[in-house]
């Protein structure tokens, strides 16, 4: 229970302005790229004004950023039980791999403007990283407890652990024409796995 209570210290309460805001701001990122989101829109089609869009942020990448970060709270809000063995995590981070490819927002950064997906998720460490290493560290520490997965720091596993999903998510549509989606899960099944195995 600490380890969810900790968990939801990094997970925002957006107003309802704010929501209207994020809202508008995904789909304009789903409809026409990062590049397609400016204030003066998002401001026009949430109703609100830009004076009002200002005072939360201070620009349009400030805005995406925070769409893809409400977006990654909201498929980690899919996984309501904490995994507690080594196969429940790895389970978990395939499903949410699925999950992320095929999200409107995030799949769109995939297909269509990888080098985008790149410079917000992979350059730095942002918000949307930092909550899934908190969710990942969190079940690595269960699953420590009951011997399925090896001793270690549970925030420095999750950190590779990102690093392989992540890798295997970005690369995907590059090797789609080499390896099928079957034995792409199972070979990220695999490297999951042996990176957490005792």
């Amino acid at each position: 229970m600490e380890d969810r209570q900790a968990l939801e210290l990094d997970r925002p309460a957006w107003s309802e302005a704010e929501t209207r805001m994020l809202d508008t701001a995904a789909d304009l990122i789903a409809a026409r790229g990062v590049g397609g989101v400016t204030v003066a829109e998002v401001a026009r089609d949430a109703g609100v004004s830009r004076p009002t869009v200002y005072r939360r942020w201070a620009s349009a990448d400030e805005i995406v950023r925070a769409a893809l970060h409400r977006q990654t709270v909201s498929l980690i809000e899919r996984f309501p039980e904490p995994a507690r063995t080594r196969d429940e995590i790895v389970r978990d981070v395939l499903r949410y791999s699925e999950l992320f490819r095929t999200d409107p927002l995030y799949g769109r950064l995939l297909e269509r403007e990888p080098e985008v997906f790149t410079r917000y998720t992979l350059q730095r460490i942002g918000s949307s990283q930092r909550v899934i290493l908190q969710w990942l560290a969190s079940a690595i520490a269960l699953a420590q407890q009951g011997g399925t997965v090896r001793a270690g720091a549970p925030s420095d596993l999750a950190v590779m652990l990102l690093l392989i999903a992540q890798s295997a998510i970005l690369s995907h549509n590059t090797v789609s024409t080499l390896i099928d989606e079957p034995h792409w899960s199972s070979e990220l099944w695999h490297a999951l796995d042996g990176h957490l195995r005792p």
